[in-house]
């Protein structure tokens, strides 16, 4: 079923959310500045592309100890993320959700991107794992 969902999902809204996610990377990693929020895009655009069958979570929940991202610089770098980027983001897989959630087929990728445009206003401090 994972695969038939992601196949669907790709087709239907997941490629071209996953290619904002890896333009705003581009655009991060240019600056030079921005190179760990890039890295932080071209990962999630990645699970963008293919979602089902795995998960963003909070890596202090997963190593149970903080680290840079997790603590008081992960907050900072959320901020200024969700300034450059994240609002934009979020936008985009909330109108992309609006769409999807018009069909009943469509509900489950609804909720994705729902997921999604959760994890576009603060990525910093999140893994990808597999369910």
């Amino acid at each position: 079923m994972r695969a038939i969902g992601n196949m669907l999902w790709f087709i239907f809204g997941g490629f071209l959310m996953g290619l904002a996610w890896w333009f705003f990377g581009i655009l991060a990693f240019i600056t030079i500045i921005g190179i760990p929020w890039a890295k932080a895009c071209f990962v999630i655009g990645q699970f963008t592309f293919l979602p089902f069958g795995r998960e963003a979570i909070s890596r202090k929940a997963l190593t149970q100890k903080d680290d840079i991202g997790t603590g008081f610089l992960g907050l900072i770098g959320n901020i200024i993320w969700f300034i450059f980027a994240g609002a934009w983001l979020a936008i985009g897989h909330l109108v992309s959700a609006l769409a999807c959630f018009v069909t009943i087929i469509g509900i489950p990728f609804s909720i994705q991107h729902l997921k999604l445009a959760g994890l576009a206003l603060a990525p910093i401090g999140k893994t990808i794992v597999n369910k």
